[in-house]
């Protein structure tokens, strides 16, 4: 366990049962999420990144897109 993460435990400790509760269940959450997240990828098959990277390219081609440092000035 990272140092991080045990100074993170350790304040938890002291808070109220149902504050550490909650946390736990965010926490909980975000692993399952990340989790799905991973094996959604791991499940995307060559020819459906091919699908994807084509109808980027067409809606580059088609003037759909904002430029990266276009976007970033604008925020």
């Amino acid at each position: 366990m990272t140092q991080l993460l045990e100074e993170a435990i350790e304040r938890i400790r002291t808070l109220a049962p149902e504050d550490q509760d909650a946390i736990a269940a965010r926490l909980l959450a975000e692993l399952a999420d990340d989790q799905a997240w991973e094996a959604s990828f791991r499940a995307t098959t060559d020819a459906q990144w091919a699908d994807v990277a084509a109808r980027v390219r067409a809606d580059i081609a088609a003037g759909r897109t904002t430029p990266l440092d276009e976007f970033l000035a604008e925020a």
